[in-house]
Formats: C-alpha cells, sequence, structure tokens
C-alpha cells in the first residue's frame, strides 16, 4: 500500500506503508542514531512527533520487550529508508511491523531520508502529514493547516499515579514527566527507594514523602508548559538535592531566573559530543530534545555552565552555585558511551549524602514528624473505634 508524508511547505514524499494504516500529523523531526529504534519508538519524549531515521536500514533486529524504554511508544509516526520484515536476532519477540500496527502507528519507507533530513536541517522541524488516504494534494494540505502540534504532551505520558520501587538506600522521588525506563533502572541498580509521582504533584506532596533527593525526569514537548512544574522546584531548591534529565534540566533553569528558547531542529541521537568544562572532557551522549536553556540568560541567576555542545555551543549541563542542585541536557541513562555519563547518578547520591551530613536537624525533623504523624492516626483510629 502507498503511503505519502505532506509537510507544510508543500514538500510531498511518497513511499511504501508499514505499521497502522491511520492517518496522523505531527512535528517531523530526524534521530542520527545507528541502532536503538525501538528505544527511539518508545521514548516518551517523541510523544506528538513524526520521527525519520538517518540510519537507511530500520527493521533488521526487531523487537524485544526488555529494551523498552516506555509501557507504549508516543511518537505519531515513523519514516525510514528501509523497512526489513523479517529481522534476524535471537532476541526478536516481534517486528516493527507488528509494533506499530499494535499502537496505531503509521509508517512510511522507500523515502529518501538523506534529502529529508537536509530539509528540515535547513529550514527546520515542520508540521508534517502521514497518510494512506488517496485524497488530492489539497485536501491533505486542508487537514494539515487545520491541525495543531501537541501542547500537553507531558500529561499525556506521564503517570497517573503515584509507585514506588523499593531498594535500601536513599529515597529518591522521581517526577514523571515523561521518564525513560532507564533512569529508573539506573537508581534501583544503587539501591535507591524510589517513589515516582505524576508531573503535577506539588511541593507538600513531596515533602510528604520525605525525600532525601529529587530527580526530575526527561519528558517532551516545551519546558514553559509545564510552569505547575517550575513553581515545585523553585519551592523545593535549597530543602533537597535535586537533579534534573533534558526537560528537567530545562526546568531546573527556568526555576532558577533562566530562560529557553526552541532550537531549529534539536538534537536527537546517540553520538552528540558534550564537554565538561571543569574536566576538559568530552563525552558521546545520548539527547532527544527541541529546546535549550538560553546562554545570556544564565549570566543574572546563580547557576555556572558545567557542560557545552560540542558541535553547536548550546548549554548541556548546570549547577547552582550555592544551593545542592545540579542538571544535565543529555541523557546518562542511555549508554554511547557506553557509560561514560553513569558516573552522574553517583554524584547526584554524593550530593545527598553531603546534604545529610550538613543538615542532619532536617533528617531528625522528618523522623520526629513521621512519629508524630504515626501517633495522631493511631489517636483517630483508636477514637474512631471508641465511637
Amino acid at each position: 500500500m502507498q503511503a505519502r508524508l505532506l509537510l507544510e511547505d508543500g514538500t510531498l514524499f511518497t513511499g511504501k506503508a508499514f505499521g497502522s494504516e491511520q492517518e496522523s500529523t505531527g512535528e517531523v523531526v530526524f534521530n542520527t542514531g545507528i541502532t536503538g529504534y525501538q528505544e527511539v519508538l518508545s521514548d516518551p519524549s517523541y510523544c506528538g512527533q513524526i520521527v525519520t531515521m538517518t540510519y537507511p536500514l530500520i527493521g533488521n533486529y526487531g523487537i524485544a520487550r526488555d529494551d523498552f524504554e516506555a509501557i507504549r511508544p508516543y511518537i505519531h509516526g515513523f519514516v525510514v529508508r528501509e523497512h526489513e520484515e523479517l529481522p534476524s536476532n535471537w532476541r526478536a519477540e516481534y517486528t516493527l511491523d507488528a509494533l506499530l500496527k499494535e499502537y496505531g502507528i503509521p509508517g512510511i519507507s522507500g523515502v529518501d531520508t538523506r534529502m529529508l533530513t537536509r530539509k528540515i536541517r535547513h529550514h527546520g522541524t515542520m508540521k508534517g502529514i502521514l497518510t494512506t488516504a488517496n485524497d488530492p494534494i489539497e485536501a491533505l494540505q486542508e487537514r494539515l493547516t487545520g491541525s495543531a502540534l501537541l501542547r500537553d504532551q507531558v500529561s499525556r505520558v506521564s503517570t497517573k499515579s503515584v509507585f514506588a520501587v523499593s531498594g535500601r538506600q536513599e529515597r529518591i522521588v522521581l517526577v514523571d514527566f515523561g521518564s525513560k525506563s532507564g533512569i529508573l533502572r539506573d537508581l534501583t541498580k544503587r539501591g535507591c527507594d524510589v517513589v515516582v509521582v505524576p508531573h503535577d504533584t506539588d511541593a507538600d506532596q513531596i515533602r510528604r514523602l520525605r525525600p532525601d533527593g529529587i530527580l526530575l525526569s526527561n519528558g517532551p514537548g516545551d519546558p514553559k508548559d509545564v510552569p505547575h512544574a517550575v513553581e515545585m522546584i523553585r519551592q523545593l531548591l535549597g530543602e533537597f538535592p535535586i537533579f534534573g534529565i533534558c526537560l528537567g534540566h530545562q526546568l531546573f533553569a527556568l526555576a532558577c531566573g533562566a530562560d529557553t528558547e526552541k532550537l531549529k531542529f534539536g538534537h536527537r541521537g546517540g553520538n552528540h559530543p558534550v564537554l565538561d568544562l571543569e574536566s576538559g572532557r568530552c563525552y558521546i551522549t545520548s539527547q532527544n530534545h527541541g529546546y535549550t536553556v538560553l546562554e545570556a540568560s544564565v549570566e543574572k541567576t546563580d547557576l555556572k555552565i558545567t557542560h557545552i555542545n560540542n558541535n553547536d555551543k548550546t548549554i548541556e549541563g548546570l549547577k547552582h552555585k550555592t544551593l545542592p542542585a545540579f542538571s544535565v541536557q543529555y541523557h546518562p541513562e542511555a549508554a554511547p558511551g557506553p557509560f561514560d555519563s553513569s558516573y552522574l547518578f553517583d554524584e547526584f547520591l554524593e550530593m545527598i549524602r553531603t546534604h545529610k551530613r550538613d543538615h542532619p536537624a532536617t533528617a531528625r525533623q522528618a523522623v520526629f514528624a513521621e512519629a508524630a504523624q504515626a501517633k495522631r492516626s493511631r489517636e483517630g483510629e483508636l477514637e474512631y473505634a471508641q465511637k
């Protein structure tokens, strides 16, 4: 079956359909990863986007259950040069085509992805419509013009309820703005007691969980579309150690008074070089974001820049000058280096331990508060029983 991808500038790509026959609109972006198409598909940060893979052969190793970054994919379409229908991999449990069909995601193959990528790099990301319908181009253009890019991606991908993964070490509240499973995996590997909360959890609710530290996860979209999270972070700064990743990094910057802007075509792939300004070491990082923190806006805050992108010199890391809080724009839980950046989780835990040593009264107050709450609960139960 034929599929067509129409961009808002009028460029039309025709190819072969795979996956769902459902029509979809979204922001057309590209990813430069050679492998990892399943991780791309299941990364919640791609919610609302039609993803183009620059590597020409996709689907050749199938889909494996253990490689998902979220419980389901949220992308709006998949564009490839060549789609392999018969994967060859002992771990494969089903095909790429079957995955897209299961979740209603359309795909198109036979596209000149090199030309499409060059167009996006030159003109920037743009809206597109992916369809198998035989409608005239004018009808597709009308539907595309009438569509709007998603602005509520975070609420779509965040957990709807609190859940915990028990551990014997530090308690970490993971605020889920669209978190990848790799973040939870890195925390639990270190023995952390992790409590995952929805994106709209407020500061008081987080305090009641008695965290040792707070991790702000990655997620999709514009950080300015999540103002409640900025206010929550602002209230908790200095009270608990904070570590932000990707969208969490941008929200942390906004909470400290910095500003963000949309990049022309974003950073998406597993081969982005990032320079650590303190050590002088360059790391190979995995990235997926369309916004960046403005360097000029950082100068008027209490933040300092710790990392920059070696390609375009945009900000890749921030640290508060006086409070226990830092962030990075890239994904330390991913493994392009393969484990170059996992040390950031260890630095976060060390920051937590230092904070607890320097503020023992805070820890004692939390224990006393919990004991007082337990006492009140017992008294309430007794009073109810007597009635």
